[in-house]
Order: C-alpha cells, then sequence, then structure tokens
C-alpha cells in the first residue's frame, strides 16, 4: 500500500509528494523547496520515514516544481525525471524566476535523468507509476499512475475543478482540455487524484463537476 505525504512548498504553495511503500523505496514527485525550511522539512520527513529515495519524477519543469531539483540530486542522488519535450523549458530556471517573481535565482540545476515518453513506467518497491503525458500546460506535462491502487498525480494539468493555466508560452488550451477529457476522465471514477496545488480531489468529481471539461 502507498504512502503518500504532501508537503507545500514556496511562495507559490506547490504540493511535493513523497511516494512510498512497505519497502521504504520512495518517489518524490515535484520537489519545489526553496527555502532552507522547505529542505529541512523534506529531509526531516525522509529521515524520520527511513525512506530510499530512488526516483525524482517531474510532472513539469515549471520552477515552482522544479526549485529543488540540486537538493535532491545532492543530498539523494536523484537526477530529476520529465518528458522530453520539457527539456527547453528545464533550463530556464533563471528566467522564469526573474519573469515571475522579479528574483534572481542561482543556476544550480543538475543534469537531467531519464527523459520520460508516454508509457513509460517507473518502478519503485513492489509499485509501478505509468507516465501518461497531458500537454497543454506545458508541452511535456504529464501525470504518474498507479492503476494497482486507482491514485493520480497530476501536476498542474488538472486541479479540484479546475485545470492548469495555458496562456504561459508552451500552453495550449485545445490540448489541455483533449489530453484531460481522452486520457484522465476516462480513468476509473474512485481514482484519487492528487494535484500540484490545492486539494486532492477524485476523477468522478472532476468528470460532473469541473467547468473545463463537462
Amino acid at each position: 500500500m502507498l504512502t503518500i505525504k504532501t508537503l507545500v512548498m514556496n511562495m507559490i504553495c506547490e504540493n511535493c509528494h513523497i511516494v512510498n511503500d512497505e519497502s521504504h523505496e520512495a518517489v518524490i514527485i515535484d520537489c519545489g523547496a526553496y527555502s532552507p525550511r522547505d529542505k529541512q522539512l523534506m529531509a526531516a520527513y525522509i529521515e524520520k520515514a527511513q525512506l530510499r529515495v530512488k526516483h525524482h519524477l517531474c510532472t513539469h519543469t515549471h520552477f515552482d516544481h522544479t526549485f529543488g531539483c540540486g537538493f535532491v540530486a545532492q543530498e539523494y542522488g536523484a537526477a530529476p525525471e520529465f518528458h522530453s519535450a520539457d527539456t527547453p523549458l528545464y533550463h530556464t530556471m533563471k528566467e522564469q524566476t526573474m519573469n515571475f517573481l522579479g528574483i534572481p535565482c542561482e543556476d544550480n540545476m543538475p543534469g537531467a535523468g531519464r527523459l520520460l515518453e508516454d508509457g513509460d513506467e517507473i518502478s519503485f518497491g513492489t509499485h509501478r507509476l505509468k507516465v501518461i503525458h497531458t500537454p497543454g500546460h506545458t508541452p511535456g506535462g504529464i501525470c504518474f499512475y498507479c492503476e494497482e491502487e486507482k491514485i493520480l498525480f497530476s501536476g498542474d494539468s488538472l486541479f479540484h475543478r479546475s485545470i492548469g493555466r495555458t496562456d504561459l508560452p508552451g500552453g495550449n488550451h485545445t490540448a489541455l482540455i483533449k489530453s484531460l477529457t481522452d486520457k484522465i476522465l476516462t480513468l476509473p471514477s474512485d481514482t484519487k487524484v492528487y494535484p500540484g496545488h490545492g486539494e486532492p480531489t477524485t476523477i468522478a468529481t472532476e468528470r460532473n463537476s469541473n467547468p473545463y471539461l463537462i
């Protein structure tokens, strides 16, 4: 059975999910650790739970979801894994933080690990996460789905009764709606969804009451 710990990080209130099973092997999804407090919070949880980090998975490479890539690579030896179409965006951390926050950001981004594609699987412990490509918020936006336990990590593609913004460079509203309609709303109704911001939801809730998708 999966244990999921969600830590709210940085000034954008981004959800970082730490996921493990009984083996104590874990994946970190979207480490947005920016401040010393963010990093200490994550490290303390991982140490207390005695976890072994096997992967750092990124649903996309906007700055608020990748602030902690250097920290995770240095502390746990896990390079960020993301969709190949988001590679150009990954290398614009300085520009992103200056454009959105008006502050400089040190360019300490580590080299990428595995570049993911639609249908790939990530293994840890006795569980697997399937990569579902959901372009629209960014060209390489992806979700991670555990079929066994009906759990989806949706990043900024899908929120509780909302969807990710598509007015940023590389965004495409039509593509995002199609991605969600064809690939995500077709999942089992009782699938629990953990988004990149805000509270969890379910596929049934989004299918029936998300104003962008009904």
